[in-house]
């Protein structure tokens, strides 16, 4: 078995990195097999160096070795590229064609981009994984093929799972091995040395002296997050080495080669938070104003009710939970409280008592809204109500215009708080 360091010479590997040389071990470990191997990463790492190692260390390097990006096959003829098609099996089929798992019988099909392929290839595909049968497009004849398949991706497979875009039965057969490479960011020893490698290289190829970093220039090179990785550092190179006419590059002159939202410094990433994270007292009052209009609906629908009946024992009858809800407490001195505060005030209908907010009420449903608020809501609400209170020693009135809501919600925030 070759050791990584004349798999890395070999293949024109560069890098020292531990998680770079994992990958490596893993491929020759992997490669004496016929195990399906899934090599993940994100783009411009290099995952197609995998499958060349895994080929050329197996009993199969003798044979065929195919690399298909299937993100470049249009949908409608993958099927045809993939697995052929017979005479007439749809229109511009003039002739019988074979597809590359018949051509690469005994050999090695790398399949890049796996994630793109449509469902009803997944399903084809996974019938290749596991019997090495397939069918032509056009054809009832079932054909064997004995190939090796490796895939790759930069995508993420179990968000395309649960999106429904890949099948999970697929997943799980083509990663049999899993072979992760490490984004180049993470490779911070491998990035100077692979500048220093693409420098010579392109010296050679446009027959001029090679480029060299200043020190805060190499700095700078490795502060930068490279989204592209070892593809975007490359093509860096070759625009520096074409286009400076000074061999040595200063910090200034990289960074004018460099996108500016490539910085691999902190930064703060917004995250999405749920619908009911509360993070702020603006916040918090909003949901209080959501609150008052709730209330306020409320004292709509028992105001028109007294309107049109005008016998307040049916409408106490009809509505005990929602002046429950209004009111409060059912003692009478709550309700006395809530009164002198000009909660409701309806002409004529002064008999209106405080046994009348004892009974449920058909629209209770309409404002459960605390019971969906997150345990943040509440210390935060609790925590503004304290301290509005103990900035004005208690005096609702004016904690009540400092909060911006009503006297009567801050009434009922207290009474639901305990305070």
């Amino acid at each position: 078995m070759e050791s990584v360091q004349a798999i890395k010479q070999r293949f024109g590997i560069i890098g020292n990195s531990d998680t770079l040389n994992r990958a490596i071990e893993k491929a020759i470990q992997v490669a004496p097999t016929d195990i399906s191997v899934l090599v993940t990463g994100e783009s411009g790492v290099g995952k197609e160096s995998i499958p060349k190692i895994i080929h050329q260390l197996s009993h199969r390097k003798h044979n065929k070795y195919i690399a298909v990006n299937c993100g470049a096959i249009p949908e409608g003829t993958i099927d045809s590229e993939l697995f052929g098609h017979e005479k007439g099996s749809f229109t511009g089929a003039t002739q019988t064609r074979e597809g590359y798992f018949e051509v690469a019988d005994g050999g090695t099909i790398f399949l890049d981009e796996v994630g793109e392929l449509p469902l009803t290839t997944q399903v084809r595909l996974l019938r290749v994984l596991e019997n090495g049968e397939f069918l032509k497009v056009g054809s009832s004849k079932v054909q064997k093929t004995n190939v090796r398949i490796v895939a790759a991706t930069n995508a993420n497979m179990f968000q395309s799972i649960e999106k429904g875009t890949f099948r999970e039965d697929l997943y799980y057969r083509l990663s049999t091995v899993d072979i992760h490479l490490p984004p180049l960011r993470e490779r911070q020893e491998d990035i100077h040395l692979l500048f220093r490698k693409f420098a010579s290289d392109f010296a050679l190829k446009y027959k001029m002296p090679t480029v060299k970093l200043s020190d805060a220039a190499v700095q700078v090179l490795l502060k930068h997050r490279w989204s592209g990785n070892i593809r975007q550092l490359r093509n860096i190179a070759e625009q520096i080495s074409v286009l400076e006419h000074n061999r040595t590059i200063s910090a200034e002159a990289l960074k004018a080669y460099l996108p500016t939202s490539g910085s691999n410094l902190p930064a703060v990433i917004k995250t999405s938070k749920s619908e009911s994270d509360f993070s702020s007292e603006r916040e918090i009052l909003y949901k209080v104003l959501f609150d008052m209009k709730s209330d306020l609906n409320d004292l709509k629908k028992l105001t028109l009710e007294l309107m049109k009946n005008g016998n307040t024992k049916d409408v106490e009858k009809n509505n005990e939970s929602l002046i429950q809800k209004i009111y409060g407490n059912n003692d009478e001195e709550d309700y006395e409280e809530a009164l002198e505060e000009d909660v409701l005030s309806i002409p004529e209908q002064t008999a209106l008592t405080p046994e009348i907010s004892n009974k449920p009420d058909k629209y209770h449903f309409a404002e459960e809204i605390e019971e969906e608020e997150t345990l943040s809501l509440h210390d935060k609400e609790l925590e503004l109500i304290k301290k509005s209170l103990e900035r004005h020693d208690g005096k609702r009135k004016l904690a009540a215009a400092e909060l911006g809501i009503s006297e009567r919600t801050l009434y009922r925030k207290i009474k639901q708080y305990d305070l």
